[in-house]
């Protein structure tokens, strides 16, 4: 019982303090330039953080990290890329007997430092890349193909179907994992329709910038056209859809409108009647009036009324 425990405490320190310990080792390098997100075994990585053997180091979509080894061999690793420095061998002076990483993706710079060439190699998944005092990029696609562009010095690339040798500057050689290898020839827009990526090669192309050392080498190989090619290029604009519409309520029939709502025909106002005449101002003609008031009221006959004399005889004593 007591051996069981131990061997279960051994593996939870192993758990909790081996990747320290891993790393507790003397760094053989040390990042010199980080941009956007770089991370290594122990997490995030800043400028100065070191890397030390067996350590992989991966890049964002959009990150770039720039990395300094002992020897002055110097290593830019662009966005979305994956490598492990493989084997760092020390020797008594300041340069080193083997130096060899693994790049399992992305896009990478690299310039020799101090040692022997033969100290260096480079392993893809389509082959190795040997180094001859040399400066070049490279591309590892994720399909394995691999593609390298000589910028200073010379180099091979060594693969199943033989190797190939890249003398003259610009020279590029593309490689399959299945042992498939190009020829060596100019880089040009066609090796990035190879290799199915226009961003394949994005410090020629100036997709990604880099400093100091690194970025000291003035040719593009004819790529930094292509960059300034997509930025005239005019973008299609997008149409924006309509924002959707709450539906509608169905529309209802018209209802016959109410008694209250109907349209009240005007009612004429009631006949009134006519005012009376004035009555005729009198003029001074007396006695022609009094004459014939006589006959009117004789022809009218207040006794019609059952008047007596004596009030036909008042009244014309009245009048």
């Amino acid at each position: 019982m007591s051996r069981f425990c131990g061997a279960v405490a051994a593996g939870v320190f192993f758990a909790l303090f081996g990747p320290l310990q891993a790393f507790s080792a003397e760094p053989v390098g040390q990042a010199t330039l980080i941009r956007t997100e770089v991370s290594g075994e122990t997490g995030p990585l800043v400028v100065r953080s070191p890397v030390h053997k067996d350590e992989r180091i991966r890049t964002s979509q959009s990150g770039l990290g720039q990395f300094i080894f002992k020897d002055g061999t110097k290593l830019a690793v662009g966005a979305g890329s994956t490598v492990v420095i493989d084997k760092f061998v020390y020797d008594d002076s300041a340069s080193v007997k083997r130096l060899s990483i693994k790049a399992a993706k992305g896009t990478f710079r690299w310039i020799s430092g101090n040692s022997a060439s033969s100290a260096y190699s480079i392993v893809t998944p389509a082959g190795t890349i040997g180094v001859r005092g040399t400066a070049f990029d490279f591309y590892v696609g994720p399909n394995g193909t691999t593609a390298i562009v000589l910028l200073n010095g010379a180099a091979s690339f060594c693969g199943p179907g033989g190797c190939k040798q890249l003398r003259q500057q610009c020279d590029c050689v593309v490689a399959t994992r299945g042992g498939r290898m190009t020829d060596p020839s100019k880089v040009d827009r066609s090796t990035l329709q190879t290799l199915s990526n226009p961003r394949a090669l994005p410090f020629l192309s100036g997709d990604q910038q880099l400093s100091g050392a690194l970025g000291g080498i003035r040719t593009s190989c004819g790529l930094a056209s292509l960059r300034q090619d997509r930025q005239d290029r005019p973008q299609p604009q997008r149409q924006e859809r309509p924002a959707p519409q709450a539906p509608q309520a169905p529309q209802q029939a018209p209802q016959a409108p109410q008694p209250s709502q109907l349209p009240q025909t005007p009612q004429q106002p009631p006949d009134m009647p006519d005012p009376p005449d004035k009555p005729d101002k009198p003029d001074h003609h007396h006695h022609h009036d009094r004459d014939h008031h006589h006959d009117w009221d004789h022809h009218r006959g207040w006794d019609h009324f059952g008047r007596g004399s004596f009030d036909r005889d008042r009244g014309r004593n009245w009048r």
